[in-house]
């Protein structure tokens, strides 16, 4: 089985993760942050390295994808393939930081993907508003982070929301800047009643 976990930056996907990988004993795959080799560079020059950086997203979670589809364990997944073409790159080029030629090239490399790809069995969405994410950010403390822009974070919001308006599949909703599951034990039980409630639905 598949579980997979979205959301904004700083909104508590790697935090959610781990916590629910313990509690149900699955196999959690993360996302490559500490191994990625141009957030730096993004982050200081958006425009120049938003292509490269999309792309080893779009690489390190397609084998992701590959992998879990060859697995009899049940894994939970810390974000998904398909925020990274249909939230982060139409954003980068919405903003002027990807170039149109670049982000044609992203979507059909996306699109040959998403041709080998099955949705998960359930996608979790963390929804937070800007403060608390800005927040939760500040409060990690990731150097590469300081510069995110406000207006960067604000346009990912709004893609989320119209992505899940229209999202077919099993899914999820948490909004997680009114809960505190990572310090407040009946809050993480209210998100495992949730998870248990959607998930003995699939098998009924």
């Amino acid at each position: 089985m598949h579980i997979a976990i979205a959301g904004n930056i700083g909104v508590g996907k790697t935090t959610l993760c781990k916590m629910l990988s313990k509690n149900y004993k699955w196999t959690p795959l993360y996302e490559s942050v500490d191994n990625n080799p141009y957030l730096d560079n993004f982050y200081e020059d958006m425009q120049r390295w938003s292509f490269n950086l999309q792309v080893f997203f779009l690489n390190s979670r397609f084998r992701q994808v590959q992998d879990i589809a060859k697995s009899k364990k049940t894994i939970i997944q810390d974000r998904t393939i398909y925020e990274d073409a249909y939230i982060f790159a139409p954003n980068l080029q919405a903003m002027g930081l990807m170039t149109l030629r670049d982000y044609e090239n992203y979507l059909d490399l996306f699109k040959l993907m998403e041709s080998f790809v099955s949705p998960p069995d359930l996608l979790i969405y963390l929804r937070s508003d800007i403060p608390s994410l800005v927040e939760k950010i500040q409060s990690r403390g990731r150097e590469y982070e300081e510069g995110i822009r406000i207006d960067y974070l604000k346009r990912l919001n709004e893609r989320y929301e119209a992505f899940f308006a229209n999202y077919k599949h099993n899914h999820l909703i948490i909004q997680a800047n009114e809960i505190d599951f990572q310090n407040n034990k009946s809050d993480f039980g209210l998100i495992i009643e949730k998870i248990d409630s959607n998930l003995s639905g699939l098998f009924k």
